[in-house]
């Protein structure tokens, strides 16, 4: 079975639509990192819109093509993860790519957090 490649953006997404520019940004999140619906929302120019990052994320036409468990809340916590039938389904594929957590069950963003470059 042929897989497709993840996209790789070099620049702001430039997408018409608010959901197709949030898939762009979480296809630019590399493998053993993660980044928050808030830091999205700041990158596109709408910093007080993370719950609709969420709402797009939600729904995501490809889990394969645009890793969107690789998108946490503020906390590290992961707010996400029904969209994968449990959190324990999120919190596996996070750890699989080298995701460290810390005690309390949330992301440890201060190894793991990645920035979109302005």
């Amino acid at each position: 079975m042929r897989t497709e490649p993840e996209p790789l953006l070099s620049e702001k997404p430039s997408g018409d639509g608010f959901r197709e520019r949030v898939l762009q940004v979480v296809a630019m999140i590399p493998r053993g990192n993660v980044t928050t619906y808030g830091r999205i929302a700041e990158w596109l120019g709408r910093p007080r819109n993370a719950r609709q990052v969420g709402g797009a994320l939600s729904r995501s036409p490809d889990a394969r093509r645009y890793p969107c468990h690789r998108v946490v809340d503020r906390n590290g916590n992961l707010s996400g993860g029904w969209a994968f039938g449990h959190p324990d389904i999120m919190r596996q594929m996070l750890l699989d790519e080298g995701v460290s957590f810390l005690p309390d069950g949330r992301v440890d963003l201060a190894e793991c957090l990645w920035e979109p470059e302005p």
